[in-house]
C-alpha cells in the first residue's frame, strides 16, 4: 500500500512540475503600469510646500499627518504605488473645509461616480483626480487659514482608512 502511495504521488509531481506551459496560458491577466504626465503646475517657487503622498492597493495613505504654515503654497503629489486598476482601486486625495463630517460627505461621493467620487459642493478645499496604480498626479493650492483639516480617499468604502488630518499652523 506504502508503494502504491508513494507512486501516486511521485506521478502527482511530476505532472505538477511539467506543466510549465499549461500555467502560462492559463495566466492570460497582466498588470500593466500606466505612465501619466502630471498637470503643468509651477513648482519652481523654493517657498512652496512639497508634499509626497503615496497610497497603496491595500488602502492606505503613507501619511496621516501633514503640517504646513497657513498661507503658503502647497504643492501635493499623490502617487498611487499600487498595480490595480482605478475601476476596482482607484485612490484620490480630497481635503474638507472644516466643519465638514467627513461621514456624510463620503456617503454624497458615492453618489458621484461620474465625477471621480466627487460630490458637487462646495464642501472641498482641493482634491485630484482618481488614479489607479502606477499612476500620478500634482495639484496645487494655498493654505487654508489655521486650523485641522481632514483628507480623505472618496473610492468608495476607502475614507475610513484612507484618511488623514492636514494641521494648519
Amino acid at each position: 500500500m506504502k508503494n502504491l502511495i508513494l507512486f501516486v504521488f511521485s506521478i502527482l509531481l511530476i505532472i505538477s512540475c511539467s506543466g510549465g506551459e499549461k500555467k502560462e496560458k492559463k495566466e492570460k491577466f497582466k498588470y500593466e503600469r500606466i505612465k501619466e504626465v502630471s498637470e503643468k503646475i509651477p513648482i519652481n517657487n523654493p517657498n512652496d510646500f512639497k508634499v509626497i503622498l503615496n497610497s497603496f492597493d491595500n488602502m492606505i495613505y503613507d501619511k496621516n499627518k501633514i503640517e504646513v504654515n497657513s498661507g503658503k503654497n502647497i504643492v501635493l503629489t499623490l502617487n498611487h504605488k499600487g498595480k490595480v486598476s482605478k475601476e476596482f482601486m482607484g485612490h484620490n486625495f480630497v481635503l474638507l473645509k472644516k466643519g465638514v463630517n467627513v461621514d456624510e460627505y463620503a456617503k454624497k461621493a458615492v453618489l458621484a461616480k461620474s465625477n471621480d467620487y466627487i460630490p458637487n459642493s462646495d464642501e472641498a478645499i482641493a482634491y485630484t483626480k482618481m488614479l489607479g496604480g502606477g499612476e500620478s498626479t500634482t495639484i496645487s493650492f494655498l493654505a487654508p487659514e489655521p486650523g485641522t483639516y481632514n483628507y480623505i480617499c472618496t473610492f468608495p468604502g476607502h475614507y475610513m482608512m484612507m484618511r488623514g488630518e492636514l494641521i494648519v499652523n
